[in-house]
């Protein structure tokens, strides 16, 4: 479906020509930590890895402080969003983690409201000025890859194992990231998840399949109001297996609206974390964005 929609692009862009001035972005969301990046500042690559690695085109770092709480945070987002998914201008979106709980929310709550549309150049806050005083419904995005999303919230959140004293860590919770808003309402966007395996640390708190931080039923955008243990086609030990694209877990749970798993780490072969080296299941969507964001 991606190859399709983006061979459609370029043959749209071919028949506009040279008078087009429509500019494609991609905007990064990083996920929780300790507030280092540089909140506004969309060159702030510090959360990902080098600025100079290529990660799709017209990259930019969508920075928010991820000790607090999504709802506190997400005018970042939005800031971003209306920025460069306004007017003639399209996104390509990839987040991380919490990353997944940001825009989630964002096109739930927000992605139906009147915007008005952005000139792409924003101040040292990361606010645009406007472009001609006209509005648009919601924002124009491509697709949504997401890297280990937490949108299913993290057992680890559920139990105490990170520092308490973060806010973000109560939304984590994973009856309260479920309940936080409507996953089923994108606004017709697709996103798209990358579930990565390679967990040890944490592997008895986790149910089923994980990366050491969030569990399958989460990454793997797996509805209902809580989670539940999901694996690898094979593993005997778990209370289904997550299969790809759109289709139900193997013991019927639905996936939500416009959610495909696009990778599955059947080799279990990367974890969560992107190491400040574009590392880890993070490795996967750089790969994608490379490939089909341009």
């Amino acid at each position: 479906m991606k190859t399709l929609f983006g061979a459609a692009v370029a043959a749209a862009m071919m028949l506009v020509g040279t008078e087009a001035a429509a500019t494609n972005y991609t905007l990064w969301i990083h996920g929780r930590n300790g507030g280092g990046t540089q909140a506004g500042n969309y060159n702030d690559f510090s959360y990902w890895g080098p600025a100079s690695t290529a990660a799709g085109v017209n990259k930019k770092a969508v920075n928010w402080n991820g000790t607090q709480r999504v709802g506190n945070e997400n005018g970042r987002i939005r800031d971003a969003l209306d920025c460069f998914c306004t007017g003639d201008n399209w996104c390509y979106i990839a987040a991380h983690s919490a990353g997944d709980l940001q825009i989630g929310y964002a096109l739930s709550l927000y992605g139906g409201s009147t915007r008005t549309k952005k000139n792409a150049s924003p101040n040292s806050s990361g606010v645009c000025g406007n472009l001609d005083g006209t509005t648009q419904t919601g924002w124009n995005i491509r697709w949504v890859d997401v890297a280990s999303g937490a949108g299913g919230g993290s057992e680890l959140a559920d139990v105490g194992e990170w520092a308490v004293s973060e806010p973000l860590v109560s939304d984590l919770v994973t009856t309260t990231a479920r309940a936080m808003y409507n996953h089923n309402t994108t606004r017709n966007v697709w996103l798209y998840m990358f579930a990565a395996a390679k967990g040890t640390l944490y592997s008895g708190i986790l149910p089923g399949q994980d990366d050491e931080a969030v569990a399958y039923h989460s990454t793997g955008g797996v509805s209902g109001s809580s989670g539940g243990s999901y694996c690898n086609p094979g593993d005997w030990f778990c209370g289904g297996t997550l299969n790809t694209g759109t289709a139900a877990c193997s013991d019927g749970r639905a996936k939500w609206t416009n959610h495909s798993v696009d990778f599955r780490d059947d080799g279990e072969t990367v974890n969560h974390y992107a190491n400040g080296n574009w590392g880890g299941i993070v490795s996967k969507v750089r790969a994608d964005m490379v490939t089909y964001a341009y």
